[in-house]
């Protein structure tokens, strides 16, 4: 079985692996948000194992294999491999940036091509696929300028195309774990060891989908549980029955973009009703849609299968009943969780939920937060540390819209220049 993405186009990479493997769910989806063509090849027995891949069977620890256009193999790569193949990795160029940006989801890539367009030296730091959540969105269609809609991978990779047009430089596959911030100057250490010093920065991480908190999820994660919107995934799904799990913008798109290959689409939602959190021409589209579902007042309880997921626990918020459901597909949106331990330990205001808080949300009574060190207040976007600045969803009192990421980003830009000149 074979399966293929990019719209036609002749693949770069064959992935040669089995179903309700987490890391050939890892490299599809990282490959799909890069909008690199790959070609999955689905190995269902021993005998293809060895046919096909090269290997001695269908548990094999070198699967999923991974076969580039140039003939290159690689057995059980990283993401970091990969990327390095795509002649993506790279070290920074400079000592010394202007601007640091990290994060590049719409955010982060706005600010990237503002920074770089005018005339700042920029980096911008992404621990994955460019894009960010935005990315994994079939299709977005409420972004200004696109009447027909956009996919989230087309849209980043244009973003992330006009930003290295401009100068800005991007490391992918690396990770920031800590930061320290001295009178000008910020150092960020990612996880490979490298150090990125800048004059400014950007927090624009944005936030990662949260759990649903049972037992054993993580055994089910790309086996069966997927969290986001799964876009990678539509051509495996045909003639099954999945569940979507959300009731915001983000699935009610997934659950449109697998009606067309799913048998049935099942989008499961706490609240009575979509029309409070989804946008109304997607509820439109859901209820127009002759296979696709809305079970309301419901929450996903239990998740069984021996090696792979194969059937979820339903429960009726108001009724109590519970009743099980055959799937192996289950896609979780449920809003997010914001990753900004780092800001703790430096010192960062953070909000109960852990988003930053900028601006005049630092100001209480009049009074500008303790230990900051300026005799100014906060600028808009500003931190409680001068000269590092959030924008899009990682940041406390965003409103969680592409559009608005990437009017952040630029925003965050026009204060870093002030932050600059004026201190």
């Amino acid at each position: 079985m074979a399966e293929r993405s990019g719209n036609g186009t002749s693949p770069l990479v064959k992935i040669y692996g089995r179903l309700g493997s987490a890391t050939a769910y890892a490299i599809r989806d990282f490959l799909h948000r890069s909008d690199v063509p790959f070609e999955w090849i689905q190995l269902a027995t021993d005998e293809q194992a060895r046919s096909q891949a090269g290997v001695d069977h269908l548990q094999d620890s070198r699967l999923p294999v991974c076969v580039f256009a140039d003939g290159t193999r690689i057995e059980c790569p990283t993401l970091r491999q990969i990327t390095e193949k795509l002649g993506w990795f790279r070290t920074p160029s400079h000592s010394e940036y202007d601007l640091a940006i990290y994060g590049a989801g719409p955010a982060g890539l706005s600010a990237a091509v503002y920074g770089a367009s005018e005339g700042l030296k920029t980096v911008l730091i992404e621990r994955s696929a460019i894009g960010g959540q935005a990315g994994t969105s079939s299709k977005i269609e409420n972004y200004l300028g696109f009447p027909a809609g956009i996919t989230g991978a087309e849209l980043a990779e244009r973003a992330r195309e006009q930003a290295c047009r401009f100068g800005a430089e991007i490391l992918l596959a690396r990770e920031g774990v800590r930061g320290e911030f001295s009178a000008g100057k910020g150092t960020g250490y990612l996880a490979d060891g490298t150090k990125i010093v800048a004059r400014a920065a950007i927090c624009a991480t944005g936030v990662a989908y949260r759990r649903l908190g049972l037992p054993d999820e993580e055994k089910y994660f790309g086996a069966g549980l997927y969290y986001g919107a799964g876009a990678s995934e539509a051509l495996l799904t045909k003639n099954e029955h999945i569940f979507v799990v959300g009731g915001g913008n983000s699935a009610g798109q997934a659950a449109l973009h697998f009606a067309p290959f799913a048998k049935r689409v099942s989008l499961v939602i706490r609240g009575p009703s979509l029309k409070c959190t989804l946008s109304q021409y997607l509820v439109d589209r859901i209820f127009a849609a002759p296979n696709v579902e809305v079970l309301t007042r419901t929450d996903i309880t239990g998740l069984h299968g021996e090696h792979c997921l194969q059937e979820i626990t339903l429960k009726h918020r108001d009724t109590g009943e519970e009743r099980k459901a055959g799937t192996h597909w289950l896609f979780v949106c449920i809003g997010g969780e914001p990753h900004t331990q780092w800001a703790e330990e430096v010192g960062i205001v953070r909000d109960d939920a852990g988003y930053l808080v900028t601006g005049p949300d630092l100001l209480h009574a009049g009074q500008r937060p303790a230990n900051w060190p300026l005799d100014r207040d906060p600028y808009y976007l500003e931190t409680s540390v001068p000269g590092m600045f959030a924008a899009g969803d990682v940041r406390h009192g965003s409103v969680k819209r592409c559009a608005s990421a990437v009017g952040e980003g630029a925003m965050a830009v026009a204060f870093v220049h002030r932050y600059l000149a004026h201190g």
